[in-house]
């Protein structure tokens, strides 16, 4: 079945909204915020209206796919999902460099994500089915994770949002384990045997598919070094509230 790449695309509409969403956060939402947390807040909150969307778009996309496979030649459904997520990692991305300019790793993160959508959507015009399916796994526990972040902000000054972060940890620590622990790595390992076998060589560049290796290992390992220390330091805080009792 020959998939047609539309002549428009939606990426500048998406920028757009993911702008004034962003716009609403910092000067309305949030405005009350201490000017320390403002700005991380405004990106939570796009963050909130991307991630549970991309993960309902994405399944969609891909059970939508007449035939599913690492070499598939993408559909225009799949083409507009990733401008979509492509709209918030740019938006996002302004946010780091223009407030948060320090934050190598989340900048390097978001322009090795950037690069891996827009090569996807834009160089090769296939893979999209394994790229959504790694953005499902990234995206599942996005609700979970900027709900504990934004409650994070506020636990000093309210007691609510101090018990929200308290009992939100251990589930969201351990959805996030699952889907970049576990499962991840599974679909990353399958993913990678494929295209290093040379089998999509004929519609993506090997130079391409050896570039998603390593822009999607990085993330994982990163991921998994970053919830590691997290569960350590929640026994941490276990151990030394059973010590003072």
């Amino acid at each position: 079945m020959e998939v047609v790449i539309p002549a428009y695309w939606l990426l500048p509409h998406f920028v757009s909204v993911f702008c004034m969403i962003y716009a609403l956060g910092y000067l309305v939402i949030f405005r009350n915020w201490s000017p320390k947390y403002r700005p991380d807040a405004s990106s939570c909150l796009i963050s909130l209206f991307h991630g549970t969307p991309a993960v309902f778009l994405a399944l969609a996309a891909i059970l939508d796919q007449p035939v599913r496979g690492f070499a598939s030649p993408n559909t225009n459904f799949q083409n507009h999902v990733l401008d979509f997520s492509m709209g918030y990692f740019i938006v996002d991305l302004l946010h780091y460099l223009i407030l948060v300019p320090g934050d190598y790793l989340f900048i390097a993160h978001h322009l090795a994500t950037l690069f891996v959508f827009m090569t996807c959507r834009y160089l090769v015009a296939h893979g999209a089915f394994a790229i959504l399916v790694l953005l499902v796994f990234a995206e599942a526990t996005s609700a979970c994770q900027n709900t504990w972040t934004l409650s994070g902000f506020r636990k000093a000054e309210l007691p609510a949002a101090a018990r929200i972060h308290k009992n939100l940890a251990a589930p969201f620590y351990a959805l996030y384990t699952i889907m970049r622990g576990f499962a991840g790595p599974v679909f990353f390992y399958n993913m990678s045997a494929f295209y290093l076998s040379g089998k999509a060589s004929h519609v993506i560049p090997i130079w391409v598919c050896a570039s998603w290796i390593v822009v999607v290992g990085g993330a994982i390992l990163v991921s998994i070094l970053w919830i590691s220390n997290l569960w350590l330091e929640l026994f941490r805080e276990k151990n030394a509230g059973k010590k003072d009792i």
